[in-house]
């Protein structure tokens, strides 16, 4: 035994040791960090090693493998961890190349919060890089915002400063559009043979055409939007954000597109990024893993938490699914806007027709009115005053940041110094106005056409004067070719050796963008413009203008964070703002994504998806933004069932849109009427809350379509509709139709339209149902004509389903309701040129809708 004056010697000793080997259990156990739905093990190295559902115990990290906490990067290679020390909420990351960095993390309850304090001996690495973090999810893939999900949990990063956004780095720190392989269901859609999880394709189209990039149908065709999140086959997925040392010039070439995609319709380009200030130091994310369905809340809790952007529609964050809802496209006079609006129950309204607005600070409004059938013309800001009396939320089209040499001062006829470069070289000998051989330095880039888009724009800024070029020469002296000077109407200067000379980022009509001080200045620019307008919306097409300057999602942040500031410090409150894409640069500030439309995205008729609503809607979801249907164009030939099921799917689906209208269009429909108070009713209903998750689902059919009945106050009633179509009928042929009408069933509907060659018509028709009832139209049918059963009564329509007059019926006997058989006879010769449709509309089941 140890006698007790021994003990007292060595006990200061045993002390000490005891404390040194806590502190190298610390180091080599990790630690585990928990929230209320999950925890997070990092080990020793630095790396998370668990990620645990706390409720289930089940696992997320894939067996037998680990994700760096953080990562540094430089010149396109990864620098890992090899050790960290945590000491409370201090994690000290010792790095291959003895960089040390320390992160200060904090248990939030939702989230982990973690957040890079500094990197020492830093290397000068020129990213740092959050993750990437394996899973084992890879049902849903959210790219955009670095969430993945399973139906069952949630694993996803936010950012927490402009100055870190998703994926890894890369050259312009964009990810890019392609298509690649991802059943959302293997049972439901399998993949064929010569297909496999995760390969990648094209995108479709040559450029011309936006729709055109949507060009495969199938469900496992999956459209990729960004590299925020990534499926990894062999083992689930990845999530990744980092945050860049934004000090130093760059050379980059854009887009990044691996081999199998090259030669599409970005091509890449060389490009010298300008430096702004921003470094990774300070960088911060969340991290959260939590049951499915709280990922959105818990998102929003993030955001409120971290002060991040909360847009509000009358006190709704405009990502909760409450907020969504159609908006209006207006073209045309506008006597109708606001009382169409209003009878619809919508609020918000994009001017279509007014044109794409171009910004220029030396002419805001241009010469451009608000046009009126019956009245004067009126300028924009009056009617944007108009509007809000009347509850409409307005606004305008616009071409983001495109600068066009036509119509804005910052290009001609004096450039600013502040327009987005490509290449910077300097004269090798002094210029005169009069001289067309301008010799430079080196080449650069100066031989490559146009930008990433793919057009041909060369033109070089010297001092303030443009020069529009096609070509360099490979061996000194190094000179242009080509030469025109004095573009765009600008001064030729002279000019000393040595003065600098830039190539000008061309946007994709041929004009210009701002760099990044430049571009802050249009954001306030649009801020005034739309309080001074007296508009709260507004539709950004162009927004890759916001791409030009090399700098990625935070140019977005920069350009996004000033518009909504300078909104709010002249007056604004709500600002509903659509766009041309959605990505983690302007996630926070986008209500809606409602680009494209028309049979390409959902034809409400045939109760189809179009592939770019397709794709488009995987994303959407997949990010926790809604779905969109895109610009539906209201049809004077629409019944009243299509229109309802425009708005019974957006409903299913969480799907907003656009409904264009003009007062030409809904003035010429047979059923405006029925189909303003049906749209209303539907409007109201979603407003409410009224439709529950089941019923929700069962809108999505697109087997069935669906009309809705006010049943008293708060009460509807929702009709299950089936409809049966019989295309291209021959005129002439009377073979009897079966229906597939129940002989009992209501029938909402009967209709028959006629194709005919313009300038011909036909002698009549003869409609004859099973139980001999005859109706007959003994006079000539034009063309798009409709015999039209509803309401018990038989009608002849205009193409637009106006009435034209009333047809009589001959009832020999009485069998059911007769419309099971359906013949149809001519009254003249057949006429195989001459095309007729039938449509038949029952009811399949009904249901109360109550909240």
């Amino acid at each position: 035994m140890m006698k007790k004056n021994n003990i007292q010697r060595w006990l200061p000793w045993l002390m000490i040791l005891w404390l040194l080997l806590s502190a190298a259990g610390t180091s080599a156990q990790g630690k585990v960090f928990r929230t209320m739905h999950a925890s997070f093990t990092i080990d020793g190295r630095g790396y998370i090693t668990s990620i645990k559902d706390k409720r289930t115990g089940k696992e997320y990290c894939p067996a037998g493998m680990s994700s760096p906490l953080l990562c540094l990067y430089k010149d396109k290679q990864w620098i890992y961890p090899v050790k960290a020390i945590i000491d409370g909420a201090l994690v000290k990351l010792t790095y291959t190349d003895g960089s040390i960095a320390t992160i200060k993390s904090d248990e939030k309850k939702e989230y982990l919060r973690l957040q890079l304090v500094a990197v020492d001996n830093r290397s000068h690495a020129d990213n740092i890089v959050w993750g990437p973090y394996k899973t084992n999810i890879s049902k849903t893939i959210g790219e955009i915002i670095s969430v993945v999900r399973d139906d069952h949990f949630a694993i996803g990063m936010m950012a927490l400063n402009d100055n870190t956004t998703s994926g890894p780095p890369t050259d312009g720190d964009m990810g890019f559009m392609y298509y690649y392989i991802h059943s959302p269901d293997p049972v439901k859609y399998p993949l064929p043979p010569h297909l496999k999880e995760g390969q990648t394709f094209k995108i479709g189209g040559d450029g011309i055409s936006d729709i055109a990039f949507y060009s495969q149908p199938e469900e496992y065709f999956r459209m990729c939007y960004g590299d925020g999140a990534r499926l990894e086959p062999s083992f689930g997925s990845t999530i990744c954000l980092h945050s860049r040392d934004r000090r130093k010039e760059q050379m980059i070439r854009y887009p990044v597109l691996p081999d199998n995609l090259d030669g599409g319709f970005n091509s890449a380009r060389y490009q010298l990024v300008e430096p702004t200030d921003a470094d990774f130091n300070g960088s911060a994310i969340a991290l959260y893993a939590c049951p499915d369905q709280r990922g959105l809340a818990t998102i929003e809790r993030i955001v409120l938490n971290e002060g991040l952007p909360h847009p509000e529609s009358d006190g709704i964050w405009i990502k909760d699914p409450r907020a969504f809802k159609p908006d209006i496209a207006w073209w045309g006079a506008h006597d109708s806007l606001a009382s169409y609006a209003a009878q619809l129950g919508l609020q918000a309204v994009q001017d279509e027709g007014w044109g794409e607005y171009y910004p220029n600070p030396a002419n805001r409004w241009g010469k451009k009115k608000i046009s009126f059938a019956h009245g004067p013309a009126m300028s924009i800001p009056d009617f944007g005053r108009q509007m809000k009396t009347e509850g409409v939320r307005y606004g305008l089209h616009t071409l983001c940041e495109f600068l066009q040499p036509d119509n804005n001062s910052d290009v001609a006829p004096v450039p600013s110094d502040s327009l987005a470069i490509m290449q910077r070289t300097t004269l090798a000998h002094a210029l005169s106005p009069n001289d067309t051989m301008i010799m430079v330095t080196d080449t650069a880039y100066f031989n490559e056409f146009g930008g990433w888009e793919g057009n041909h724009t060369n033109v070089l800024k010297i001092g303030k004067e443009l020069i529009e070029y096609n070509g360099i020469t490979t061996t000194p002296p190094y000179t242009f070719l080509h030469v025109n000077r004095g573009f765009h109407g600008t001064v030729k200067g002279t000019f000393p050796a040595g003065t600098t000379v830039v190539k000008l980022q061309p946007n994709c009509y041929r004009g210009f963008a701002p760099n990044m001080d430049l571009q802050e200045d249009y954001a306030g620019y649009y801020g005034r413009w739309l309080t001074e307008g007296h508009m709260d919306y507004i539709d950004f097409d162009g927004l890759e203008s916001c791409i030009y300057q090399g700098h990625g999602q935070y140019s977005f942040k920069r350009f996004f964070r000033k518009l909504f500031d300078t909104y709010r410090q002249t007056g604004g409150d709500y600002l509903r703002v659509m766009g041309s894409c959605v990505y983690e640069g302007n996630w926070h500030y986008m209500s809606v994504c409602n680009v494209g439309g028309g049979d390409h995205m959902f034809d409400p008729v045939h109760n189809k998806w179009g592939i770019e609503g397709k794709d488009m809607r995987y994303v959407f979801e997949s990010n926790y933004f809604p779905a969109t249907f895109g610009i539906m164009s209201y049809s004077g030939s629409w019944s009243l069932y299509d229109a309802e099921n425009l708005q019974a799917k957006s409903i299913g689906w969480n799907a907003t849109y656009m409904l264009g209208l003009s007062q030409e269009t809904v003035e010429s429909s047979g059923e405006k009427q029925a189909i303003f108070r049906a749209f209303r009713d539907w409007q109201d209903a979603r407003a409410a809350g009224m439709f529950n998750t089941q019923q929700r689902e069962k809108l999505k059919d697109l087997r069935y379509k669906y009309h809705l009945e006010r049943n008293g106050e708060g009460s509807y009633i929702l009709y299950t509709l089936k409809e049966r179509r019989f295309p291209e009928l021959r005129y002439g042929h009377s073979t009897p139709l079966r229906t597939g009408v129940p002989p009992q069933a209501r029938v909402q509907e009967l209709a028959i339209r006629m194709t005919i060659p313009e300038k011909s018509s036909v002698a009549g028709l003869v409609v004859r149902l099973s139980d001999n009832t005859e109706i007959q139209v003994d006079h000539p049918l034009t063309n798009g004509q409709c015999i039209i059963f509803r309401n018990g009564a038989w009608q002849l329509t205009d193409k637009n389903r106006k009435v034209l007059s009333a047809l009589p019926v001959k009832r020999k006997t009485v069998a059911g309701n007769g419309m099971d058989t359906i013949t149809l006879e001519a009254l003249q010769p057949a006429n195989d040129a001459v095309k007729m449709e039938l449509v038949a509309t029952y009811v399949v089941s009904s249901e109360k809708v109550n909240k």
